[in-house]
């Protein structure tokens, strides 16, 4: 069904509302102290004191002058926030109030607000399979509206899922260093799985990445409800199950743990910061766990 020009813009507006509030009240400050600061950028090089790290040699100048000299770097002004939004078929799916896609933008509006109180740029990257929309870092009220409105009419152009691409997209896209947010299920296809691995270490080589997973509770678990049938928001096969029979929650349990503990060690091995979020929760709280542990 086909959306209204008034409905998206009262839907704009109303989470411009709430986001915007929790922003300026919570997350403005928190943001401004987890994450200014780690962009640095070159300013020059000066000769090597004692004391000074040895990481910082400049082994070009040092070979040429014969004498050790070391970068210096100096804080960014101004930063660049990516969001990487999985708009694939996953995100749908929804067995509360809401889909993890409308909690995704809720959360992206929140984040997007909270740089812009801080003066930094905020741009946009939407993926299914591939990249599907790109938008630009800028400044400003109107440009972070226009990302909003874009996340809540945008139709993909396909349901797969293929994060691999997106982050080395994002990795590309950016020459300075930027703070990534992904934002998706983590629904990760096997095929996608290493491909995935090289694009994170590649990324978190060149910018900040943090993780934010959104999943239903029925992700997780099923319920004993009888026969039911199944279908995949992405692939579109669809299967009947029996969920009165323990062996099958069970299974269920089991494959999802799998993969969710292969996606956790993934992001641990390149360091990347984690806010699990469920759609039957409040998001803030963990929110703020994540700018503290930072």
């Amino acid at each position: 069904m086909e959306r209204s020009e008034s409905d998206i813009l009262k839907r704009v507006r109303k989470i411009e509302i709430k986001t915007r509030g929790l922003s300026n009240e919570i997350f403005a400050g928190k943001y401004h102290t987890a994450f200014k600061g780690r962009g640095m950028s070159f300013a020059e090089v000066r000769e090597y004191r004692i004391g000074d790290d040895v990481r910082d040699i400049d082994w070009n100048v040092t070979a040429r002058s014969n004498a050790a000299h070391i970068k210096i770097y100096e804080e960014e002004r101004e930063l660049t926030m990516m969001l990487v939004v999985d708009v694939s078929g996953s995100g749908a799916f929804g067995t509360t109030e809401q889909t993890k896609r409308s909690m995704i933008t809720e959360v992206a509006a929140v984040l997007a607000f909270s740089a812009a109180q801080t003066g930094d740029k905020v741009g946009c990257i939407f993926f299914s399979d591939k990249v599907e929309k790109f938008i630009p870092p800028k400044k400003g009220r109107g440009h972070i509206l226009m990302i909003i409105r874009s996340l809540l009419e945008f139709t993909p152009t396909s349901n797969g899922t293929a994060l691999s691409e997106a982050v080395r997209y994002m990795a590309n896209v950016n020459k300075k260093r930027s703070t990534a947010f992904i934002l998706s299920d983590f629904i990760v296809p096997k095929s996608d799985f290493t491909p995935l691995e090289d694009a994170l270490k590649i990324a978190t080589s060149r910018h900040d990445v943090v993780a934010i997973r959104v999943t239903d509770p029925r992700d997780k678990a099923l319920p004993d409800v009888g026969i039911i049938e199944m279908r995949d928001a992405e692939s579109g096969q669809k299967l009947w199950i029996d969920s009165s029979s323990a062996a099958v929650r069970e299974h269920f349990a089991a494959q999802w743990q799998q993969r969710e503990e292969r996606v956790n060690n993934l992001l641990l091995h390149n360091r990347i910061d984690l806010a699990d979020l469920t759609t039957d929760s409040d998001y803030v709280a963990e929110l703020i766990k994540l700018f503290k542990k930072r």
